[in-house]
């Protein structure tokens, strides 16, 4: 088993995963990783065994494998996700990749990007990637390159303000989105430069698409 205090920590949830040769490429080999619940049924097309299984198996079957398990009561207040979050930080982990946690559910997939929010109040850092997308929290900085077609930044939290983008298609200085308007989203890094985003109060919710057929 991995030492806990090192590397990232992965958790991989149940929702549908279309292209699993793409998600692959976001993993490593010294990546910790935690399989929750149904996500089990993505570890022959990742190629990866998981490190942890976590859930209260409502939705698949406990494999009572070798592998440590978890087993949480099926009445609780954290999802299977945030669970696995909360014991990958008890673990001491402090970056975390989320996979297979954006699909049908929009509950799940919402509560989900709140917990990015989580990590970042947490001084951690965390992103989810599903088929098309890399989602993160920006309270500082960030770039977005030319290997993704468009980016959204969405304030969904409160306050945002202070905002700076530079090298694309729209920048803007010093200024403030709000959670009413949909003012952010769907820009474009600059042909040949890098889009960078400041945040001087408050956070956004940044989104890279990538580019089709990446």
């Amino acid at each position: 088993m991995k030492d806990d205090l090192m590397n990232r920590c992965v958790i991989i949830g149940g929702a549908n995963i279309a292209s699993p040769a793409c998600i692959k490429e976001y993993l490593r080999d010294d990546d910790f990783l935690i399989f929750c619940d149904c996500g089990l049924r993505h570890a022959e097309v990742l190629g990866r065994e998981p490190d942890l299984i976590v859930g209260d198996f409502d939705s698949y079957e406990n494999p009572n494998s070798r592998i440590p398990t978890i087993v949480l009561p099926h009445v609780k207040d954290d999802t299977d996700t945030a669970y696995a979050v909360k014991e990958g930080l008890r673990r001491g982990f402090s970056e975390f990749l989320l996979l297979g946690v954006i699909g049908e559910r929009f509950d799940h997939s919402l509560g989900n990007v709140q917990l990015l929010y989580m990590l970042d109040s947490l001084g951690k850092k965390g992103m989810i990637v599903d088929d098309f997308s890399e989602l993160e929290v920006v309270s500082d900085t960030a770039e977005i390159t030319g290997d993704y077609e468009y980016f959204s930044l969405l304030n969904i939290s409160g306050e945002a303000a202070g905002i700076t983008v530079t090298g694309a298609a729209y920048c803007v200085s010093d200024a403030e989105l709000t959670c009413d308007f949909p003012l952010g989203v769907s820009n474009e890094p600059l042909p040949g430069q890098t889009a960078r985003v400041s945040v001087k109060r408050g956070r956004l919710l940044l989104v890279r698409d990538r580019r089709t057929g990446a």
